[in-house]
């Protein structure tokens, strides 16, 4: 170590020959703000000097800005429904170098084995994949999920190359009441990172849960919260993603003296918007765009959530920290012509040049343990009662109401009714074979006909499904089955789409624009069935949440979340 420590400083100073010269640079310091017109000089995968520096191997950036590479602070990467080696692919052209993933969903499916498969999957990829260990698998008991991850199952990963902590405590109400079991996970993580979920949360509450240790916040969707849990010491992140888009509603957080303590995250990010608008480049390109000082805003995605997270020598270029460096033609809007990965060129004009490891589709991440089932499985028997209640989907909206509606009864059954959108709702479990199957109704989804279904249903992923008739339901469903997971669109008795995810049932080994086609091949179909909403199968995977108000549906029936209990269909 000595020995290298000394053949660095020799190259610092300019008594030997870098490995890489970028020249001609103007660099941007993310320390101060400022844009410096110098040289970067390369060693041994490292920064190591800049002012004038001379060498055989010299690439002349002509004036072209350089930065460090962008970081995504929290990014549930089963959302992008690509691998971990397809999603490095897809981001690093964007000017992604490195990911705090949290593995949540892939943990309710698989559990350990998910995470594992999360750390392995992330090895030799030039886009650095770390991760926080989830800390509430399952979300809440009344559902079936694929695994039980308790305090003596997650202080195993404390010490892991790429671990850094603890994933988003959203059991924040077990927290500030001292839940046993919720602080019995937080108590190893005490001397590392542990990131927070507590949306709306104020007052005294709040006070009690960053006490407890959370230091950071992604739910905020209004300033003053935002602001509140700022003074409160939290670091907060600042989302643009797919589903909650709250960047245009916070970015009057950022001043001069808070921009420190704000950074940019994702959180859920689906193949189509990663294909069509990009990555953390996007949301800093908005920001600017809204009027954010390119300078702050590269910080934000650069600097700061490494210091959060703790990770020395990234997000600066400076001496001792990782050459990993983009070439950027322009600041307004940041326009990325290469990537630079420890000194390496990997990606150039959007072409990648490294050369990725491959990882084999394992069997084993593909669980459909499904107890057989019937089409009559699907029946709901009428009962004496002038009113069900129906989950009422808000048009997009992952939070839902509570209706009443008449049934319709034919031949002593419950019946969907299309005619007044009222749609049956299954949620078949595919754990543990135990043959729970969630009946209810939803009014919202506006099929005429046929039928959807989805492994993707947090959080513990169990196959969902809606539709307008109970056959068309069960070949959904069956179709999900066979191809191990995925989305699938039916009517009349004919799979019109799908796309397989065998990963968990969540995620695709094939490359984001197969990925993203295939996607908004489903979505389209789904429309094309009379539904009036954007996105049907991102509306489907909410309607099993049962820790957002009001009415959900698990494997186990239908959740009053307000009242956090299981209740009848029948009033």
């Amino acid at each position: 170590m000595k020995r290298q420590i000394m053949d660095l400083i020799e190259v610092a100073r300019g008594l030997k020959p870098p490995d890489l010269i970028l020249r001609n640079g103007r660099v941007v310091n993310t320390f101060s703000c400022e844009v410096e017109s110098m040289d970067v000089a390369i060693h041994e995968g490292m920064v190591v000097g800049l002012g004038v520096y001379d060498g055989p191997n010299i690439i002349d950036v002509e004036g072209d800005f350089l930065m460090p590479g962008f970081m995504d602070g929290h990014v549930h990467i089963e959302s992008s429904m690509l691998s971990p080696l397809e999603f490095s692919k897809a981001v690093l052209p964007m000017g992604t170098t490195a990911v705090v993933a949290d593995p949540h969903e892939i943990a309710n499916v698989l559990g350990k084995k998910g995470i594992e498969y999360m750390l392995s999957a992330g090895d030799g990829l030039p886009v650095d994949i770390y991760l926080l260990i989830p800390s509430c698998v399952p979300a809440t008991p009344m559902e079936t999920s694929g695994a039980l991850l308790q305090a003596k199952d997650i202080k195993g990963f404390i010490g892991k190359p790429r671990v850094l902590g603890l994933a988003e405590v959203m059991n924040f109400p077990g927290v500030v009441c001292g839940d046993d079991a919720m602080l019995s996970k937080m108590d190893p993580f005490r001397g590392h990172v542990i990131d927070g979920h507590a949306p709306l949360l104020s007052g005294k509450d709040l006070n009690a849960y960053v006490l407890a240790g959370p230091g950071s916040d992604h739910e905020c969707s209004v300033i003053h919260e935002a602001r509140e849990k700022m003074r409160r010491g939290m670091v907060i992140m600042i989302r643009e993603g797919s589903m909650a888009k709250n960047l245009k509603s916070l970015l009057p957080l950022v001043t001069p003296g808070s921009a420190r303590r704000c950074m940019f995250v994702t959180d859920d990010i689906h193949p189509d918007d990663l294909m069509e608008k990009g990555h953390i480049n996007h949301i800093l390109n908005m920001a600017i765009s809204e009027g954010l000082d390119p300078l702050i805003a590269v910080q934000m995605a650069t600097l700061n959530p490494a210091e959060y997270f703790g990770l020395k020598g990234i997000g600066a270029i400076a001496p001792g920290y990782k050459a990993d460096i983009l070439r950027v033609t322009s600041l307004k809007p940041i326009t990325i012509r290469s990537v630079f990965k420890k000194g390496q060129r990997v990606c150039d004009r959007g072409q990648i040049t490294y050369e990725f490891p491959s990882f084999p589709l394992r069997d084993d991440l593909s669980p459909m343990r499904i107890k057989p089932y019937q089409q009559d499985s699907f029946k709901i028997r009428a009962e004496v009662s002038k009113s069900i209640r129906v989950i009422g989907l808000i048009k997009d909206q992952i939070i839902t109401e509570i209706k009443e509606a008449e049934p319709k009864v034919a031949e002593g059954f419950v019946r969907p009714d299309p005619d007044r959108d009222l749609l049956k709702i299954a949620v078949v479990e595919r754990h543990k074979g135990t043959g729970n199957i969630g009946l209810g109704f939803v009014r919202g989804f506006g099929f005429k006909k046929g039928a959807i279904a989805s492994s993707v249903s947090h959080d513990s992923h169990n196959v969902i499904a809606v539709g307008t008739n109970d056959e068309d339901i069960f070949l959904a469903v069956k179709e999900t089955e066979r191809i191990k997971g995925g989305a699938v669109v039916v009517s009349a008795g004919k799979v019109l789409a799908s796309l397989s995810l065998p990963i968990a049932g969540l995620m695709s080994d094939m490359p984001l624009k197969e990925v993203a086609d295939a996607w908004k091949r489903v979505e389209e179909t789904a429309r094309s069935l009379g539904s009036h909403l954007s996105h049907p199968f991102m509306a489907l995977s909410f309607m099993a949440l049962s820790v957002i108000p009001e009415l959900k549906i698990t494997d186990m029936g239908l959740i009053d979340v307000v009242r956090f209990e299981p209740v009848g269909l029948f009033l």
